[in-house]
């Protein structure tokens, strides 16, 4: 889909509405999740092992998460379909072969135990939270291309329908695991997210049936244009890739710091709590990427309006996050809602006042992710990230081991700083993609 001038306010929420659906549905797992596992047996424990195996589980799939965006922009024709499908399934069997390594037992108890500083109790726990969760990267990967399929169609709500199958399903195994077969609670959040993502795989496939038969009769490359070459996808995709590696490393980073952190076993159990709160909010940013994707329009006549419809955007969701994080509604989300104790809920307030912000920043760098990658400049955005990541890892050390805050509390003020960091280091190339008459790159062929 192309952007153009006359594009309104109404046709910018109408595509994002339901990517943003998507994303919300998606928020909710979390929450329902830890409140699932909070009321069962050892829930401090269940908790602390489902964070670090959900961690472990993001890192493993990062190389793969941002298909959708490439599958939106480079999936034109039928040839090109089937270069970046085997691109795609090739990179999901290499990462289930590397979770899988990293689970051999010898090395993952020296990775948990050693590296991680993980207690005894928590590590084996951990592991079999880890191989429920096994078949998470490649069904991420699938179901992701085939989003960027529909989504390039303009069938952004059939995303919506399969993301609500994949709650669905979450739900239900997760009740009869908790309530027939009492399992403990990390081995139920872990199975939970595992079905729920391979139902959503198969949905997303079996829905971008039509718009792939109308895509077999188009013509294998418009006027002037070369063949998509499996080089040009590579060069579009790495800093991508490398972007979303560094970008979930952020889990396994914050982890790492947090058991010699001030209440290290209480951070690690809350802040899956505090991050399935602040996502909710950032949800609604992070669909706006794919939005401005598809509408930015080739000479970028699509940006005062996008711009426009993002600045209420982050107003809102900021705006949503601030009127629980400092009102009543906070104890009643963790305390009520979550289960956590009044222990915990008193160690997870400050954070979650720390990253109320957060949803706007959110907003502002899903904006500009999506118009360098619309101009087919991806490289500034693993740079960005980069920064990020090193932002968050000097804030973390400066917190923990210099200042001696309690972990929860560093790591939320790390994320904030590192977020800052890179909206700030984006804005440069970010107004140069957005130049009036800035022409998007045509050529497929890698340099």
């Amino acid at each position: 889909m192309a952007g153009d001038s006359s594009l309104t306010q109404r046709r910018i929420l109408a595509f994002w509405a339901p990517l943003a659906g998507t994303w919300l549905m998606m928020s909710v797992e979390g929450p329902f999740l830890a409140a699932v596992i909070a009321r069962l047996p050892a829930p401090t424990l269940n908790l602390a092992a489902y964070g670090v195996a959900y961690a472990v589980a993001l890192l493993v799939e990062s190389p793969i998460l941002l298909v959708m965006s490439t599958s939106t922009a480079l999936a034109e024709d039928w040839a090109s379909y089937l270069k970046l499908r085997n691109f795609v399934f090739s990179l999901n069997a290499a990462l289930t072969a590397v979770m899988a390594l990293s689970l051999w037992p010898p090395l993952f108890e020296r990775l948990a135990g050693g590296l991680m500083g993980l207690p005894g109790n928590l590590v084996g726990l951990t592991h079999l939270a880890c191989l429920l969760l096994l078949p998470w990267p490649a069904s991420i990967g699938y179901r992701r291309f085939y989003q960027g399929i529909l989504v390039r169609n303009g069938l952004a709500r059939r995303v919506a329908y399969g993301t609500t199958l994949r709650v669905g399903s979450m739900g239900g195994v997760a009740l009869l695991l908790s309530l027939g077969w009492h399992a403990p609670g990390a081995v139920v959040g872990a199975a939970s997210l595992s079905a729920g993502v391979v139902v959503e795989a198969v949905s997303s496939r079996l829905m971008a049936r039509r718009p792939l038969r109308a895509m077999k009769g188009t013509a294998s490359v418009g006027a002037g244009q070369e063949p998509l070459s499996y080089r040009y996808i590579w060069h579009f995709y790495t800093p991508l890739a490398l972007t979303s590696i560094l970008s979930m490393g952020v889990n396994p980073l914050v982890t790492f710091f947090m058991p010699s952190s001030r209440l290290g076993i209480e951070s690690l159990a809350v802040l899956p709590v505090v991050n399935a709160l602040v996502f909710i909010f950032r949800s609604l940013g992070l669909a706006f990427q794919d939005v401005g994707i598809a509408l930015a329009g080739p000479q970028r006549e699509g940006y005062r309006p996008l711009r426009r419809f993002a600045s209420t955007l982050a107003a809102a969701a900021a705006g949503g996050l601030a009127a629980i994080a400092f009102t009543p509604l906070l104890g009643f989300w963790l305390k009520d809602l979550s289960g956590l104790s009044r222990d915990l809920a008193r160690v997870a307030v400050m954070p979650t006042r720390i990253m109320a912000i957060m949803p706007a920043f959110s907003v502002l760098l899903s904006f500009q992710h999506g118009m360098l990658v619309s101009a087919r400049n991806t490289r500034p955005v693993s740079s960005a990230t980069a920064l990020e990541v090193a932002s968050i890892a000097l804030a973390l050390f400066v917190g923990i081991r210099m200042a001696g805050l309690v972990g929860a509390t560093a790591a939320a003020g790390a994320l904030l700083f590192g977020r800052i960091a890179a909206v700030l280091f984006l804005m440069p190339p970010f107004r140069r993609a957005t130049a009036p008459g800035r022409l998007v790159n045509s050529g497929r062929s890698a340099s």
